[in-house]
């Protein structure tokens, strides 16, 4: 969410030092990445680290509360906020937790999630309007009928913002968002699913699958008309990539599981609809991997803001929401579920089916977990575009989306998701690497994007999860009565 102007004096006040000793630093060529960034980027990137790695971290309420929540929309873009009624058929939630189950590998642990009706914001760009316009005064059905009369393309963005599972929401990720619409001619359908830590996995799963199938049948009351599979394409950033892929594993595992030559259906609002697989999958910087098990965790941490493991901040302060009740080793998920390829999908070994992917991240903590899953899709010949921007940090297009290489990230993004509907046959594998400074790009092989085996990546996760399950039961253990 944006900042007031009484909130950023309040961040940037006691980082004044940081500030001046980051100027000087850069302007003399002491940092590891002068000769990567410009200034700019240096302050951005250090500030926000700083904000991250701390001593005195907000509690996960506090940083929830702080970045979630509607706000004034404003500028080039139409939002119409829009609810998705749960079912009231239960067949959805028990075709979730039949795909879970069925995809075990190990004594995984969840909690199964009641349904809620989800809200979501159907985004477009808004024509020949300033930077500064205001939202006019309609109806959410007014404003879908103008966002229609703006849309070019029959693309339709299912879009899962990022955030770790615990923070943000659509509000946060409007301005990025409305610039995949522009660059598409399409929409956005972007979803408020549910927060962790008070709803642990699956209960966003459940959510987008609930959405997925909104956009696909819409029920009595929808602003929509039916939008068919091949204009669909799954997108995210962070944990939004994370969200993507597992909602394209989970429709796969459903057609695995589904009788031989027949699509999955699913009992919707009355009907039993089928389940297809969408047109692709498109994502910024996406969260493979729960567990923070492989080497660029800590090799990357120069080049982002992001804390490497070894740097982990304070843990957060008690709140009403975290530690859980009962306790959870991990925010998102039971901790024995970290490496459930429905939680993970770095784990998920099988991507037969599955539709055109984008991925995309920068020189970061994430790129060893994104490689490996670009490259597994790949070897198992499925279209993968893979873009990797040299020395940019975690979803660096977010942040940096007006200048410099995101939106030279931005304009691949959305070329790609528009291919995908418009032209897919025309879509092939292809990796691109790309300059920091000069924005030069080089083809490089998608299958060879990494030397990690697929033995040492589950060995790694693995062996993550047990150090996560050890750490948690020595800290949750009784004190002895003496």
């Amino acid at each position: 969410m944006d900042l007031n102007a009484s909130q950023a004096i309040r961040l940037l006040v006691p980082k004044i030092p940081l500030i001046v000793k980051i100027v000087v630093w850069h302007a003399l060529g002491l940092t590891e990445t002068s000769k990567k960034w410009d200034l700019r980027m240096e302050l951005a990137v250090r500030f926000i680290r700083s904000l991250l790695i701390t001593d005195h971290p907000r509690s996960i309420s506090a940083q929830q509360k702080g970045s979630t929540g509607d706000s004034p929309v404003k500028g080039p873009m139409w939002i119409s906020r829009v609810k998705a009624e749960a079912p009231p058929e239960d067949d959805m939630r028990q075709a979730v937790f039949s795909a879970i189950d069925s995809m075990k590998v190990g004594g995984e642990t969840y909690t199964k999630p009641e349904y809620k009706s989800i809200e979501a914001e159907w985004t477009g760009y808004r024509s020949n309007v300033s930077k500064d316009a205001p939202e006019p005064s309609l109806s959410e059905q007014e404003k879908f009928k103008k966002l229609m009369a703006d849309t070019k393309s029959n693309v339709t963005i299912l879009f899962f913002h990022g955030g770790a599972y615990y923070l943000l929401d659509p509000a946060s990720h409007r301005v990025p968002v409305s610039k995949l619409a522009k660059r598409t001619g399409g929409r956005a359908l972007s979803v408020r699913y549910r927060l962790a830590p008070q709803n642990p996995f699956p209960a966003a799963l459940l959510d987008v699958l609930l959405m997925y199938l909104y956009l696909l049948h819409p029920p009595a009351g929808a602003l929509h008309e039916p939008v068919p599979a091949s204009n669909i394409v799954f997108a995210g950033d962070s944990a939004g990539g994370n969200l993507s892929f597992a909602l394209l594993q989970l429709i796969l595992q459903l057609h695995r599981t589904a009788p031989a030559g027949q699509p999955p259906t699913i009992t919707f609002h009355g009907a039993a609809v089928p389940v297809p697989i969408p047109a692709g999958v498109a994502s910024h910087s996406p969260w493979f991997d729960i567990t923070r098990s492989l080497p660029s965790l800590e090799a990357n941490a120069a080049y982002d803001y992001l804390p490497a493991p070894s740097a982990t901040p304070a843990a957060f302060p008690p709140c009403a929401i975290w530690p859980a009740s009962p306790p959870r080793a991990e925010i998102y998920c039971d901790g024995g579920a970290v490496t459930h390829a429905l939680v993970s999908p770095l784990a998920a070994r099988d991507w037969a089916g599955a539709p055109p992917a984008f991925i995309g991240c920068g020189e970061e903590l994430l790129a060893d977990e994104d490689a490996v899953v670009a490259a597994r899709l790949a070897r198992q010949g499925r279209v993968v575009a893979w873009e990797q921007f040299e020395a940019m940090p975690h979803c660096f297009a977010m942040i940096f989306e007006a200048r410099g290489a995101g939106p030279l990230f931005l304009d691949r993004w959305a070329a790609f998701i528009k291919m995908a509907v418009e032209s897919p046959a025309e879509l092939k594998t292809k990796g691109t690497f790309t300059t920091a400074k000069k924005l030069q790009s080089k083809e490089v092989d998608v299958k060879a994007l990494t030397e990690l085996s697929d033995d040492e990546v589950f060995g790694l996760m693995n062996d993550a999860k047990e150090k996560l399950i050890k750490k948690f039961e020595a800290k949750t253990k009784p004190t002895p009565k003496l």
